[in-house]
C-alpha cells in the first residue's frame, strides 16, 4: 500500500517495480490529492486500486484508509519514492510467516532507516544506516523508518486505527512502539533490498517542519504523560506545531 502525494514519476517508478507479471500483490495507492497528473495513472496501471483523497490529509489518515481497504494477511506500508521488486514483498511476507516473535519486517533501503524510539530526553532521535552483525544477518530495531515496512494486517486491525493525533510525522513512531509493546520484534532483513528515493518533498518545508514537531509533542504526551508532553511543547516550538491534516 503506498501513500503518494504530488510525486507522480517516483510513483509511477514504484508501481513499475512492484506490478511485475504474475507479481501476486494487492497494490493499494491512496492519493492525497496530488495535483501533478497522478490520475493517468489509472491507465497505465489497471490492476492497481486507486483511492483519491480531495486534498492532503496526511499520511497517518491516508494509511488508515488504505489499510480498511486492504484484503490480505500482510500489508507493506510503502512511500511513494521507494522502489522494491514483488519478489522481495515476498521475501518478506515468507519471513513474517516463519518468524512469529517478529512484528514487523523492513528491506535494507541502503541508508538511513533505524533509531532508538524517542524519549522526553531525545524526542527526536534521527535515522541511521542499519548495521550489525554479519552480512546477511537479521538486524533488530528499536524503531525504523516507515518508508518500507511489512506488517501482520491482523496487527494493525487491532489497533482500530493508527492515531489521528498524528499528521504526516509521528505513524511509523507509534507503530513500532505498539509492536514493541508487544513482545515483538522489528527486523531489518539485509538479504532483502530496496532503494529509497531522495526527491525533495514537495510540500512546503515549514509545514514538515511544525507537522514533525507537533508529531513529536503528541507521541511524548502520549506514551509518557501530559507533563512531558508539555514540556516537548515548550522545547520544541513555542506554537506546538501544526500537523497536516488537510484543515484550511
Amino acid at each position: 500500500m503506498i501513500v503518494s502525494f504530488n510525486r507522480v514519476e517516483r510513483l509511477r517508478e514504484s508501481l513499475a517495480a512492484l506490478c511485475g507479471a504474475d507479481s501476486g500483490l494487492q497494490v493499494i495507492v491512496v492519493d492525497n490529492g496530488s495535483r501533478d497528473g497522478a490520475a493517468s495513472l489509472d491507465d497505465e496501471f489497471p490492476g492497481v486500486r486507486f483511492s483519491r483523497l480531495p486534498r492532503n490529509f496526511g499520511l497517518t489518515r491516508a494509511l488508515n484508509i488504505g489499510i480498511r481497504a486492504a484484503n490480505g494477511d500482510y500489508i507493506l506500508l510503502l512511500h511513494d519514492d521507494v522502489r522494491i521488486e514483488s519478489a522481495a514483498v515476498h521475501a518478506l511476507a515468507e519471513f513474517l510467516e516463519s518468524h512469529p516473535d517478529v512484528g514487523g519486517v523492513c528491506p535494507d533501503l541502503g541508508g538511513p532507516q533505524v533509531r532508538p524510539l524517542p524519549t522526553p530526553a531525545n524526542p527526536d532521535p534521527p535515522l541511521q544506516a542499519a548495521t550489525g552483525g554479519d552480512e546477511g544477518d537479521e538486524i533488530v530495531a528499536e524503531c525504523v523508518s516507515g518508508a518500507a515496512i511489512l506488517v501482520r494486517a491482523s496487527f494493525l486491525r487491532s489497533m482500530g486505527h493508527i492515531d489521528e493525533r498524528y499528521g504526516n510525522y509521528g505513524s511509523d513512531i507509534e507503530i513500532c512502539s505498539l509492536t514493541r509493546s508487544s513482545g515483538r520484534k522489528l527486523i531489518v532483513l539485509r538479504t532483502v533490498a530496496a532503494s529509497h528515493g531522495t526527491v525533495p518533498s514537495p510540500m512546503r518545508e515549514s509545514d514538515i517542519d511544525a507537522d514533525r514537531a507537533a508529531g513529536t509533542i503528541a507521541f511524548i504526551g502520549k506514551h509518557f504523560g501530559f507533563g512531558a508532553g508539555l514540556m516537548c511543547r515548550l522545547k520544541t516550538s513555542p506554537l506546538g506545531g501544526t500537523k497536516i491534516d488537510g484543515a484550511g
